[in-house]
């Protein structure tokens, strides 16, 4: 029989709970490739995801073929995010309970050239708007030399795309968040950058 079109599913706040696992295993999976390298475990993945449940604000956007979850997409007001998140943005005059936060946007590779990154993004901003208290959303991106030995050949940054869906870097908003790379024995700091745009 053939497969149903894949579709999306909005999901905010506590709903959120019951997709955690989905999530845990697309960001193991999806996360493990350049440039992040990530080499993460279930369990700490249930630790972090579950602060998005917590959140009454928070947003998943789910990309289902059928009912499996392909890719998704995450969002959480700044002002309920961890101290890595905030403290560029209060070191510059940034106000964070005016700013709306992207967490990830993962999607599995053979479902990936289909526009789904961009309805991510529109979703989110979205539900960000609809809140009706934010100026602002963000999201960060790590930062790897152009010489990264994993880097693979042709590899192209997604800077081009990010620009085109209307954000501009901000290098001076920078942070570091700490994981363990594939051929790492244990954590290190990785270096962040924000990307920011003005919801209108």
């Amino acid at each position: 029989m053939p497969q149903e079109p894949m579709h999306f599913e909005i999901i905010q706040g506590p709903a959120i709970e019951p997709h955690i696992d989905d999530l845990a295993r697309l960001r193991i999976s999806v996360f493990r490739d350049f440039p992040y390298l990530y080499d993460g475990s279930p369990e700490y993945e249930a630790r972090y995801l579950s602060t998005y449940a917590r959140s009454p604000d928070s947003v998943f956007v789910l990309a289902l073929d059928g009912d499996r979850v392909v890719g998704a997409s995450t969002g959480m007001p700044m002002s309920e995010e961890t101290e890595e998140v905030k403290t560029p943005f209060l070191a510059h005059g940034w106000d964070p309970e005016q700013i709306f936060y992207f967490g990830e946007s993962i999607l599995l590779s053979a479902y990936r050239g289909r526009g789904v990154g961009v309805r991510f993004f529109e979703e989110r901003e979205k539900h960000a708007r609809n809140l009706g208290r934010f100026r602002w959303c963000t999201f960060c991106a790590v930062e790897r030399p152009a010489d990264h030995p994993r880097r693979p050949a042709g590899y192209v940054p997604l800077n081009d795309f990010w620009r085109r869906r209307g954000f501009q870097h901000h290098p001076e908003l920078h942070t570091t968040f700490s994981w363990r790379d594939l051929d790492e024995e244990t954590e290190s700091a990785k270096p962040m950058s924000f990307w920011t745009k003005e919801l209108t």
